[in-house]
């Protein structure tokens, strides 16, 4: 199997070193990363055993060619990115499997490129890149597959075994859709509240930043978030209005989700989640994906989302004052 790997920040980095393990011919598609992959390798720090892999490096896509598999570990605010990086590794059987977190990247490869193409991967992980070409895995590490708009195929099923070859641990959904709203349930209310809790009770409340406001350099960890009773009231708040709008939207999700992402979250202690480091690096926030179309898509179904707007509304503001400077 040849595979590529575009977007080698963390979960690129920690997926496609495994996979490269397993003597599959693996590509990593490199920018700032490139010379210190090419001298080193990449290497994980992993609380299941160090390990260090060594991947075939190129700067640009036609250096790679067509593959059997593309692993899509691109933030979403590189999604404009697609028609310039997929084409030159596409093949007649080349299939892109997106592990990018939110809703809306499945359809988006599927309009571009043929649904027929198209695998998602849910990954369950607690990962840091902490130096050009280095991750730290702290905990977890299981990956949900399932293909767009059908059932899992036997390529999905042989795929999950590859992982599995790897020493991941790999299931597969029968509906990647549904999947992918189960996840969010941990995902809002731990990237949003993890940053827009910089601004506090009192304007959290209102959906509005203080003019005056000066951001700060750190964000709110899953274990501060827990630790205070204001901001869990607000995380399961979160979780309900995503597991109702799910719910409306025809993906049956349990209420006992909540409970559930709550007990497994205390367990990981200080945890912070890809928007808070984002955010304090001054990156763009995942917004759309992660944030906005589930807020647009609830709407839709007519499902009330008051914490989820507030939650918006505060961090666009934020996102705003990053973006200036501020």
């Amino acid at each position: 199997m040849k595979i590529a790997v575009v977007g080698c920040g963390a979960v690129g980095i920690f997926y496609g070193a495994k996979l490269c393990r397993t003597g599959a011919e693996t590509h990593f598609l490199l920018r700032a990363d490139f010379d210190a992959v090419c001298r080193d390798g990449v290497r994980v720090y992993s609380v299941d055993g160090d390990f260090t892999a060594r991947p075939r490096c190129a700067r640009q896509p036609a250096e790679i060619g067509p593959c059997d598999l593309v692993v899509i570990g691109l933030k979403t605010t590189a999604n404009a990115e697609f028609p310039r990086l997929l084409p030159p590794l596409l093949g007649s059987g080349t299939l892109l499997l997106t592990l990018q977190n939110g809703i809306g990247s499945d359809d988006e490869l599927a309009r571009r490129f043929g649904g027929e193409r198209v695998l998602g991967g849910l990954c369950f992980v607690c990962l840091n890149r902490v130096a050009p070409g280095v991750v730290r895995h702290s905990a977890h590490g299981k990956i949900v597959l399932g293909e767009y708009g059908q059932p899992a195929q036997a390529r999905t099923h042989g795929l999950a075994e590859r992982f599995r070859q790897a020493g991941i641990r790999c299931d597969i959904t029968a509906n990647l859709a549904q999947a992918r709203w189960e996840k969010l349930v941990w995902n809002v209310p731990f990237n949003g509240l993890g940053v827009a809790g910089v601004v506090g009770h009192a304007a959290f409340a209102t959906g509005a930043v203080p003019s005056e406001f000066v951001l700060p350099t750190e964000c709110l960890p899953t274990d501060v978030l827990l630790a205070d009773p204001g901001w869990e009231m607000c995380l399961r708040a979160l979780m309900r209005e995503i597991i109702a709008a799910a719910n409306a939207l025809g993906f049956p999700l349990p209420p006992a989700l909540e409970e559930k992402n709550i007990a497994n979250t205390r367990c990981m202690a200080a945890y912070k989640a890809s928007t808070l480091l984002d955010f304090e690096l001054g990156r763009p926030l995942e917004l759309e994906s992660i944030f906005f179309e589930p807020q647009r898509r609830a709407q839709r179904a007519g499902v009330p989302t008051p914490v989820l707007d507030r939650l918006c509304a505060v961090l666009a503001q934020l996102d705003a004052l990053r973006a200036a400077g501020r």
